[in-house]
């Protein structure tokens, strides 16, 4: 492409008003129970100059969580003098119901951890020692490390039992008190709250993550697929025997005592050893009741757990049976069994979203997928005005992807003037793409040309690049893992080799980039312009 077409692409005007119009487009389709539910659903998320400023939103959520925090020491008030002939539910002492929550965590995860649980990884995002702009696992092998006292004592007595790269890694260690609090966009109205960890904890936390992940899926729970969750509220919303709950700031509500009552003592002591305890906000010491936040690399795994177990304990004492699926704090269980468990769950300290929690009708929705008696009225979102190229193809393949109808050949025909309009201001050489969650190349049954490739700048990560490696490939002579496809057929799918070298940075310019398939895409269904 010459340099005037990239010249183009980069400088290309989206009109101010476009969002606007879109909005005012889709306000004014025809009533139907799929639009309904966009209408009310697909700006819940949008933020812009026009709603609450950035400090407004940071400073609802920090009072938000400092709130869940005191109900937190009140809910390890109450699970510390919870005696154990106490009746959560009629007939079950509270005694007899943790430990068969404990008893069920030990077959999960085991009595003791495993050194190779410690073994983890660096992430990409953002520590207490790095911001999010340069702190690419690589650099994090190399340099200053932050790490809390408590797990520096750990993470040291283990050095011996590690692979051999870590005494080879050029890390100063420093100790630190904590994780640092922050905040990102969630809504209109409120920020979503999360902490950057200490570098080292974070390196262990993922080790951790990762093992409760892996015994989680060999007991049927795969945090690795969201589809089985969403498989589950379509069925529930026809058959109306499965009901999803969802809880408000649920990892923030998973409280110490909690985790200290139901994970073995082993367990419990390695957790709460590299945690952050502490969590500094704006400069100030915070000591947490929340066991972990956001940001912490086995957050999500322990909340999985937790859920899991306590829905199943719930359903062994209720006599109820059924499928229990828990991907975080999406929950999916039997009706029968709902209100007993929400009456669990709020016991030890969780909040039930009602809602967004579906139990009674034809809704049903897990995982971002939503379900109405059968039909999938998954919305989409608009999150921010559409200044960009990208951002306009993102929304435009959106729409089409909402358009569809299960087992229709023809996308709604009253969002195609929607749909034409905005294709009217992409440029054609970026028409005649097959995928619609890809934002480079519109969607459409065009002959492609062209998609957008974002310019980007390599760097080698030179010696942190190559313990990064040696930490990805420690344990495995070949990596690969079973998968069955459609058809049912079971198969081994390898692993190529990890890449860990080089880095690249994205620099927020785009060129055309030829597409090698000139064939013209084959998609599942169309608008009537398209066929006609």
């Amino acid at each position: 492409m010459t340099k005037s077409t990239m010249f183009n692409v980069n400088t290309m005007v989206i009109p101010t008003d476009l969002t606007s119009q879109l909005i005012q487009k889709i306000m004014s389709l025809q009533s139907s129970v799929k639009t309904d539910y966009l209408k009310a659903t697909f700006l819940s998320k949008y933020v812009s100059p026009d709603t609450a400023p950035a400090d407004h939103r940071r400073n609802s959520a920090l009072f938000k969580w400092l709130l869940i925090e005191r109900e937190n020491e009140a809910t390890n008030d109450r699970l510390i003098l919870t005696h154990e002939e106490y009746n959560i539910l009629p007939r079950v002492t509270y005694g007899s119901f943790v430990e068969f929550c404990r008893n069920l965590i030990c077959d999960i995860i085991g009595e003791t951890p495993p050194v190779e649980s410690l073994i983890g990884t660096f992430s990409g995002g953002a520590s207490t020692s790095r911001a999010r702009t340069r702190s690419h696992p690589a650099s994090k092998y190399l340099g200053e490390a932050h790490v809390t006292p408590p797990c520096l004592e750990i993470f040291s007595s283990l050095v011996e039992e590690l692979p051999g790269w870590i005494g080879a890694c050029e890390l100063a260690l420093k100790p630190v008190r904590g994780n640092v609090f922050f905040t990102v966009p969630k809504n209109a109205d409120i920020d979503r709250c999360a902490c950057k960890e200490p570098d080292i904890n974070m390196f262990v936390q993922k080790g951790i993550g990762t093992f409760f992940r892996r015994s989680l899926r060999n007991h049927g729970i795969d945090l690795n697929d969201q589809s089985i969750n969403r498989r589950l509220a379509h069925e529930g919303s026809v058959t109306k025997e499965l009901v999803t709950l969802d809880l408000s700031s649920a990892s923030d509500s998973v409280s110490s005592e909690l985790v200290f009552q139901l994970l073995p003592i082993t367990w419990y002591t390695l957790l709460d050893a590299v945690r952050s305890q502490v969590t500094v906000i704006d400069g100030t010491e915070h000591r947490n009741h929340m066991f972990s936040s956001m940001g912490n690399g086995f957050t999500f795994e322990l909340e999985s757990l937790l859920f899991y177990v306590l829905s199943r304990a719930t359903a062994f004492f209720t006599g109820t049976r059924g499928m229990i699926s828990v991907y975080g704090d999406d929950i999916i269980c039997p009706m029968g069994m709902s209100e007993a468990l929400m009456v669990v769950l709020t016991y030890f300290g969780f909040s039930v979203n009602m809602e967004k929690s579906c139990i009674t009708g034809d809704l049903r929705e897990s995982c971002g997928g939503h379900y109405s008696n059968g039909l999938d009225i998954t919305p989409f979102y608009i999150r921010e005005p559409i200044t960009t190229l990208p951002g306009l193809i993102h929304v435009a393949n959106q729409l089409r992807e909402w358009a569809f109808v299960e087992g229709l050949a023809i996308l709604d025909p009253e969002v195609e003037p929607i749909w034409l309009w905005l294709k009217s201001h992409i440029p054609n050489v970026l028409w005649g793409g097959g995928d619609t969650a890809y934002k480079y190349q519109l969607v459409s049954l065009d002959s492609p040309k062209c998609r957008l490739a974002e310019e980007t700048k390599g760097y080698s990560t030179e010696l942190g690049g190559y313990f990064h490696w040696l930490n990805a490939t420690w344990d495995r002579t070949r990596s690969s893992y079973v998968t069955r496809f459609e058809d049912g057929s079971i198969h081994v799918l390898y692993v190529d080799g990890v890449s860990t070298s080089r880095k690249t940075i994205g620099q927020g310019r785009f060129r055309l980039r030829p597409v090698r398939n000139l064939a013209v895409p084959r998609l599942p269904a169309h608008f009537l312009s398209e066929v006609g």
